[in-house]
């Protein structure tokens, strides 16, 4: 029978491995040429892995929530118009002749008493006692260490549904261990002995449940919804940059006025020129580019007790998506692009970000982000560093004021176009000096656009 492995596939330069989420298919199912079989999740974004021939779907190498290296075998198909293999029976008497033939060396026997103890240490536990989905993998590994189905059950599980994963499972035994609570011993026993275990072979002590986490009570009209994948993520890498980096903020308003009477009146033409709307987030984009490649100790990292200065400007873009989510596409080497390329590549962004269409590589590799809270109509904002980068710019809302102008004839009020610029930095490596000339150097270059700018 032929078969064809389905490899988890390379998805970009700096991804290494992926979750598995879903699969798609089952074992017996049909599968078409460029048919999606299952799908994978790397960080934030969610792809599908095809099948590169047709068949049926044979095997499955993985369980949902395992981590998987890119290029480890992931499926295994049949290929279309094969029958499957039928193996013959042996000849019975052929059988018993081998055995009573057979001279089992010392080495095996010494294995096979050692698997006895090991199956004999601890009662297997009764999944059909349970009304919770455990996967082969966990229940193989519950076996193994000899976890109770009390111990199990107490285990709270971070997979759909609540489900217990590897990792879950993984975790509880460090925590066993980390506790005093080793796997249960049993004193040696004889091979004859190996199906009726004793009083004596049975566990002296039940190794203590994990201490639950205290629930949140629901009241009657109160409804309770799970965390997403994605959330998960989020809410981990928020506290993972609090507990990582100082933050510090700095806040300068800018007069955009001749940023948004240029734009205004070129809007038109751009669209009808490059198919494309012009928004603001270019401009800004721009701007920040500029104020990197002034500031190049802005676009670094920290690892250890080391800078890492980057030799490429990439900008994260965070972009809201349907379901309340966040996600950040990276525009690759921004300080290359003109203003042109800037917009049709953030359009092109934010559209397949709320599309759930960007690869793996598009969201890896930023060197600094811009997040524009003023779309909801936040005046300003104090954002989250997205590590392990050590700045994040926050776009206001922009607004017509009454504001003071100055001129060579005197000053005057008037109603300008002004927004506020809040720069979140790491107080670890970059001091109130340079996180405020950086930022400013991001006004200036707005309150100087040339009005008389070719698109």
């Amino acid at each position: 029978m032929s078969k064809f492995e389905l490899k988890l596939p390379q998805m970009g330069e700096s991804v290494a491995e992926a979750t598995l989420t879903t699969w798609l298919k089952e074992v017996g199912d049909t599968i078409e040429m460029d048919e999606a079989v299952f799908e994978i999740a790397t960080d934030k974004v969610d792809s599908e892995v095809p099948s590169e021939v047709e068949g049926v779907l044979l095997e499955k190498r993985f369980d949902v929530d395992d981590v998987i290296k890119v290029g480890e075998v992931v499926a295994v198909i049949q290929l279309d118009g094969d029958a499957p293999e039928v193996t013959e029976a042996p000849d019975v008497e052929e059988t018993v002749n081998e055995v009573e033939e057979e001279v089992v060396p010392a080495a095996v026997l010494e294995e096979e008493i050692s698997q006895i103890q090991e199956s004999v240490s601890a009662p297997t536990p009764d999944f059909t006692a349970s009304e919770r989905f455990y996967s082969p993998l966990v229940k193989n590994i519950a076996k193994e260490e000899g976890i109770s189905m009390e111990e199990l059950e107490a285990i709270v599980g971070t997979g759909k549904e609540g489900r217990v994963t590897k990792n879950d499972i993984k975790a509880y035994l460090e925590s066993r261990s980390s506790n005093g609570v080793a796997k249960p011993a049993v004193k040696p026993i004889e091979i004859v002995e190996k199906a009726k275990p004793t009083a004596e072979n049975k566990v002296a002590k039940k190794p203590s449940a994990p201490a639950e986490t205290p629930k949140t009570v629901v009241s009657g009209g109160d409804e309770l919804i799970p965390l997403t994948r994605m959330g998960k993520l989020i809410a981990k890498h928020m506290v993972d940059s609090i507990t990582t980096s100082a933050h510090v903020q700095s806040f300068v308003e800018v007069d955009v006025t001749k940023v948004v009477n240029w734009r205004n009146k070129v809007k038109k033409e751009f669209e009808a020129r490059e198919g494309e709307k012009l928004t603001f987030t270019p401009i800004f984009m721009e701007a920040v580019a500029v104020a990197l490649k002034k500031y190049p100790m802005m676009n670094i990292s920290l690892e250890g007790d080391n800078v890492i200065k980057k030799k490429n400007i990439n900008l994260g873009m965070a972009a809201a998506l349907p379901d309340g989510n966040l996600i950040v596409p990276v525009i690759k080497n921004a300080d290359q692009l003109n203003l042109v390329g800037m917009a049709k590549m953030v359009n092109d962004l934010a559209n397949r970000s709320r599309n759930n269409q960007l690869k793996p590589d598009e969201i890896q590799d930023g060197t600094y982000t811009v997040t524009n809270v003023g779309t909801f109509g936040s005046v300003f904002g104090t954002p989250i560093i997205n590590q392990p980068q050590v700045g994040i710019l926050a776009l206001g809302a922009i607004r017509k004021i009454p504001s003071v102008i100055e001129t060579d004839q005197g000053e005057y009020i008037g109603i300008r176009s002004k927004m506020f610029l809040s720069h979140s930095y790491d107080h670890r490596v970059v001091n109130g000096a340079l996180g405020g000339m950086f930022v400013k150097t991001v006004a200036d270059y707005l309150e100087a656009w040339d009005i008389n700018r070719e698109i």
